[in-house]
């Protein structure tokens, strides 16, 4: 029976040291977040990796001292098994949507990563857990200047023009076909007093090409009201 029961124990000092090392990878990861300055950032990343730690010791140590009952079965993964759904909510309150670009999906994907590592570590699952984060950093940390330099037209640029009763779009598109600039999504409102609202996503940006529209802004014989620029 004592032999048994080693197994369901751990003493202080693992258990600092579990705690330290979550505290640890969930900043790390935080910290790369709130550089972005994505929602969910430095405190959030330390405090889902903490608990996730946290409900792991207590579900595989906190009841130890009923493993000896005869009616008592030990299940360590019981409340484990929770984080991973209810990690899901707090990931989703990070994705937004604004018009056709949604943003926050990284975020939520390392929430979701933060929370395996806590579990890990609170399982002293080591290897595997360091493992996990190493890979963890590379994607987040050299994976997007990769991604930046292989891929430079994923990222897409959103326009608002707002034109006045007799406003002309057509100057606008021409210079976008000019340049050479993919239109991913044109969609065009009717406002009060005949205004036309048209939100435009394009595959690509350059400065050159807001200071172009800009211009076209300023010239009033066009009926462009109001330009926003949205990266």
């Amino acid at each position: 029976m004592t032999a048994m029961s080693s197994i369901w124990a751990i003493n202080d000092l693992e258990i600092s040291i579990r705690v330290g090392l979550s505290l640890l990878v969930g900043g790390i990861i935080g910290l790369e977040r709130a550089h972005g300055q994505h929602h969910a950032g430095f405190r959030t990343h330390i405090l889902v990796c903490l608990g996730s730690t946290l409900i792991t010791l207590i579900s595989t140590y906190g009841f130890s001292q009923f493993v000896n009952e005869q009616s008592v079965r030990m299940d360590p993964a019981r409340l484990t098994a929770q984080i991973i759904s209810g990690i899901g909510f707090l990931g989703a309150g990070t994705i937004l949507r604004t018009g056709n670009k949604i943003s926050g999906l990284t975020t939520a994907a390392s929430l979701w990563v933060v929370a395996a590592l806590g579990i890990g570590i609170g399982a002293g699952f080591y290897f595997g857990t360091l493992l996990t984060f190493l890979a963890a950093l590379i994607s987040l940390f050299v994976l997007q200047r990769v991604e930046k330099r292989i891929l430079p037209n994923n990222k897409t640029a959103t326009y608002t023009v707002t034109l006045g009763k007799n406003g002309d779009p057509t100057p606008l598109l021409n210079l976008l076909r000019e340049e050479d600039i993919r239109v991913k999504s044109l969609r065009m409102d009717t406002l009060e007093e005949d205004a036309v609202r048209l939100d435009i996503v394009l595959l690509h940006h350059s400065p050159e090409i807001k200071m172009r529209v800009a211009q076209l802004a300023i010239q009033q014989q066009l009926g462009i009201k109001h330009l926003e620029f949205k990266k």
